[in-house]
């Protein structure tokens, strides 16, 4: 039986149960609902921390409450007691994903949505020189770290795909992709995932999903992808979720996306491996989102060509002085320029004052 989180407090309940079901612990500070139309009444307990119990009589509107995710529990009356036996991987593990790399930067990724709660918890994992996996479908999380561990000991993604399914009796049930550190590609679907199902692999990527509206969602994923040759790969990456979004998707909607790419040295001050590590873990339209938040990840963390940078002259100098002044930062003007960009997370912009990023004085403009 699977469970969900009882509001703040701690515990995991059933997701579905018969009234008076001790195991779902209902009292004053639980919120009880009949059906799920106050959005606010739910959104508002979520934020809170309190847990929330709907009650439903029916498959549909027992679906409906687990399709929210503020929803703890769904209790069902005594006569309606065959929805506990409602079957919900339809509802719960619809997801579409690419693995993929770049060998000419030292880079690989993964970019998925679901609708899904929080589907970057799960699905993505990566490491430099050595592979990247999607683990979905009825998802296994096992499939990642030891997936991992098999592309380090230097088997070839297919092989990693045929060692971790046949050690795993569920493996009808999950669908996986996996890059090795060489480019090879590998994806599988098992035989009992939701239709449409399936994946795509090509030189440096697999691509797959499930229940889909149809497969052109992961022929999408793979054409993106390999039109944006030459683009960095989390931009193709992105490329490819609107790509696939725009054919369709999962036809249950969207609810969740994440971006994760990884460089050996290649993260923040050169002292982590995760270039980018973006999650949406609920929105109603998560890849635009994460578009989104990729656009305010670049213009904190990004970094622009050295011969792009421009000259600080005394006509700049005297711009940069003033308007830093404005802001409140006197005094020396490297010192001054130096703690603004610090307090505006810019610092990996920065390099003394005779240079300046144009994007961050862009910034330095626009306040």
């Amino acid at each position: 039986m699977r469970e969900r989180w009882f509001g703040a407090t701690g515990l995991r309940v059933p997701e579905i149960a018969v009234e008076g079901d001790p195991s779902v612990p209902v009292d004053e500070h639980t919120l009880v609902l009949d059906g799920v139309a106050d959005v606010e009444a739910l959104r508002a307990a979520h934020d809170e921390g309190r847990p929330v119990v709907v009650r439903a009589g029916s498959a549909e509107e027992v679906l409906a409450a687990l399709r929210r995710p503020e929803v703890a529990s769904v209790l069902v009356p005594e006569s309606a007691r065959e929805l506990l036996d409602l079957d919900l991987v339809e509802l719960t593990y619809g997801t579409y994903s690419i693995v993929a790399c770049d060998l000419d930067a030292g880079r690989w990724g993964v970019a998925t949505q679901s609708k899904f709660l929080a589907v970057g918890s799960l699905v993505p994992w990566a490491e430099p020189h050595v592979g990247a996996i999607a683990t979905q479908a009825y998802a296994n999380p096992r499939y990642g770290s030891e997936g991992l561990a098999l592309l380090r000991e230097g088997l070839v993604a297919e092989e990693v795909v045929e060692r971790l399914t046949a050690a795993d009796e569920g493996r009808d049930h999950r669908q996986l992709g996996v890059v090795d550190g060489r480019g090879g590609s590998a994806t599988f679907t098992g035989r009992n995932c939701y239709p449409w199902a399936g994946g795509q692999t090509g030189p440096c990527y697999a691509a797959q999903g499930n229940i889909l509206v149809s497969e052109e969602t992961v022929a999408a994923l793979a054409t993106a992808f390999e039109r944006g040759a030459g683009k960095p790969l989390a931009e193709r990456l992105l490329e490819c979720l609107a790509a696939a979004q725009a054919a369709g998707g999962d036809r249950r909607g969207q609810q969740s996306a994440a971006l994760l790419v990884v460089e050996k040295d290649g993260g923040y001050a050169g002292l982590s491996d995760v270039v980018v590590d973006l999650r949406v873990d609920d929105h109603a339209r998560p890849v635009e989102e994460l578009a989104r938040l990729y656009g305010l990840h670049q213009a904190i963390f990004g970094k622009t060509p050295a011969q792009e940078w421009i000259e600080v002259d005394a006509e700049l100098a005297a711009e940069l002085r003033e308007r830093l002044e404005r802001l409140g930062y006197d005094g020396d003007l490297e010192n001054a320029f130096t703690t603004w960009a610090g307090n505006e997370n810019l610092e990996e912009r920065v390099d003394g004052a005779r240079r300046i990023d144009p994007v961050v004085l862009e910034e330095l403009r626009a306040r």
